[in-house]
């Protein structure tokens, strides 16, 4: 796998891209992507991420004070309120300056939360005090299973040890630093697993300020993995039969209002500058994520070119997909 750090001398822009830089879909809330590496082989991954990848190409490292100065921007474009959420198409705590990125985070004036999506194997209690001084408002960690055998299984790691990761959401609990407990519900593997999750969180002390769990609905992805045999639910079984009987059994509500339970609210689109069906001239700077795809640029953004044979120098592409800021173009 190639290994591509992006920094401002790259010339690489920070929006269009989903695997690296900022995704706003149109709320307070930026999703900011410093890395795109993971340690973790999970069955049900949605990007085929991991060691065992047989699709990922490329792997990005964003220069922290080129992410900032765009967070920055962005940021005084939302205006007060916004919630830096710090995610990955796999683990953010492997990025090496992790807490240094929370405090400068922290320091922008429209920024009044910081969350970070994991999956826990990396939380020593020295990364948590060290994330816990920079200002970390909230862990959503990625727990699927508390049984040894389940959870190794759908971590896809032989090294997965449970008890570490339980361990470290305990010390997150302890700390000023709030958990939310994160499974993803893959029917007929972690049934049984979910109220006990559940039940975990209530124990632990998750959800000092924001709820104490998220569930998740697995689902499949053109790109992604999917254990032999599951087939995703439908919204309507999910919440009217699954998260219902979990409710009733456990005693708690476990349906999230973005708004309520987090204070994301709608704010405008960083506007598009590219439509659907456009065609556009666009500069090959990086690798793509996946074989066969290079990464564009025009218009001061990132545009994801699929079947793509050249590795540098201009290629005219058509724009099929925009959502969120989000580019994708086929050569024509």
């Amino acid at each position: 796998m190639t290994h591509f750090r992006i920094t401002s001398e790259s010339q690489i822009p920070l929006i269009g891209s989903l695997y690296f830089g900022i995704i706003d879909r149109g709320t307070s809330l930026l999703q900011v992507r410093p890395s795109c590496g993971c340690n973790l082989n999970c069955p049900f991954c949605s990007v085929d991420a991991g060691p065992e990848s047989t699709t990922r190409a490329t792997s990005y490292e964003v220069e922290m004070e080129y992410l900032l100065e765009a967070v920055c921007e962005i940021a005084q474009f939302k205006g007060t309120g916004v919630e830096c959420h710090i995610d990955s198409p796999g683990e953010p705590v492997m990025y090496r300056h992790l807490p240094e990125l929370i405090t400068g985070l922290k320091k922008i004036d429209e920024v009044s939360v910081i969350s970070l999506q994991t999956n826990g194997t990396l939380l020593t209690k020295a990364k948590i005090a060290a994330l816990e001084a920079a200002g970390l408002d909230r862990i959503n960690l990625s727990l699927h299973a508390l049984d040894p055998a389940i959870a190794k299984s759908l971590a896809g790691m032989d090294w997965y040890d449970i008890d570490t990761v339980t361990c470290a959401a305990k010390a997150v609990a302890n700390s000023k630093i709030d958990l939310l407990i994160a499974p993803v519900y893959i029917p007929g593997i972690n049934d049984a697993e979910i109220p006990k999750l559940i039940r975990f969180a209530q124990v632990t002390g998750a959800g000092k300020r924001f709820p104490p769990l998220g569930i998740q609905k697995f689902e499949r992805y053109r790109y992604g993995r999917s254990p032999k045999g599951v087939k995703a639910q439908s919204w309507w079984q999910f919440f009217n039969q699954s998260i219902r009987a979990w409710e009733k059994e456990c005693g708690i509500s476990l349906r999230l209002d973005p708004v309520r339970d987090f204070g994301t609210v709608r704010r405008p689109f960083i506007p598009l500058v590219f439509s659907r069906g456009e065609k556009v001239t666009v500069d090959i700077r990086a690798p793509g994520w996946i074989h066969g795809e290079k990464l564009g640029v025009a218009r001061n953004r990132v545009v994801s070119v699929f079947n793509c044979e050249k590795e540098s120098g201009q290629v005219r592409v058509k724009i099929v997909a925009t959502k969120h800021n989000i580019y994708v173009g086929v050569p024509v």
